[in-house]
């Protein structure tokens, strides 16, 4: 197959996969109940009563788990349709031909970060002093893949630097949320439905395997010394994790009853 045929045949790819996320989204808006999770700020304040300075938990806003969940999958329909698009297309190409492809990493960035918020909510991290850290070391491990493909432009040999530092940036939220799952077990039977852990392992998963194909695709193993091949695998993960978090968490929390 020459490489025309190629780039075409993945700008339909990227047309179908906006329909499969759009029609998702649809779906999840449409089917999902008003199920809520209150996120709180905690701050010192002193107590005068007892002359000590005590740690105090407010509500600051009631965040519907449905349209957070239905985002992720907007986000990555709206990235595959501007790359199958008249004016994306072309864009998209040039940057393939370069072994980079900034739309991948920008969303990922993005609809990632958003995941990883919605499963350390439903674990009980609910403080947003501790959700907005674990969007942003999710995405800074986004942004190490596109440093990867950004370096290795002008190496002649792969330099992993920029894979280690995502390894490690990557990792963190999982732990965190790890320790909650774990203190929660620990603390009360029940505490946290057994739903949440499939999505802990299972989104963990996927996650890793993103990790995988990067490995692949550098190492130039079989088929990945196409470029344009894990370029696909990208894609097909992304629906496939995106999909297996938004229909587990709509089977434990969201579908009406």
């Amino acid at each position: 197959m020459d490489e025309d045929t190629k780039f075409s045949n993945l700008r339909k790819f990227n047309a179908v996969m906006g329909v499969f996320h759009f029609i998702q989204f649809a779906l999840l808006m449409a089917l999902s109940t008003d199920f809520s999770i209150q996120i709180t700020a905690s701050y010192l304040k002193f107590n005068p009563a007892t002359q000590s300075i005590g740690l105090i938990t407010t509500p600051i806003a009631d965040i519907r788990l449905g349209p957070l969940v239905a985002l992720f999958l907007l986000i990555s329909a709206i990235a595959h349709f501007s790359l199958a698009s008249s004016w994306g297309y072309p864009w998209y190409v040039r940057n393939l031909k370069k072994h980079i492809n900034y739309a991948r990493w920008y969303e990922y960035s993005i609809s990632s970060s958003v995941m990883i918020i919605v499963i350390a909510m439903l674990t009980g991290i609910t403080d947003i002093a501790t959700l907005i850290p674990l969007f942003a070391i999710n995405a800074c491990m986004i942004f190490f893949g596109l440093m990867m493909e950004l370096h290795n432009q002008k190496t002649k040999k792969t330099n992993w630097t920029a894979y280690y530092l995502g390894v490690f940036a990557g990792i963190i939220p999982w732990i965190v949320i790890g320790i909650y799952l774990v203190g929660a077990s620990l603390a009360a039977e029940g505490a946290i439905p057994t739903f949440v852990y499939g999505i802990y392992i299972s989104i963990a998963f996927f996650f890793n395997i993103f990790a995988v194909n990067m490995i692949l695709q550098y190492k130039q193993v079989g088929k990945w010394r196409d470029y344009l091949y894990g370029e696909r695998m990208y894609i097909i993960l992304s629906l496939v994790a995106k999909t297996a978090l938004a229909w587990q968490v709509f089977a434990g929390t969201l579908r009406p009853f």
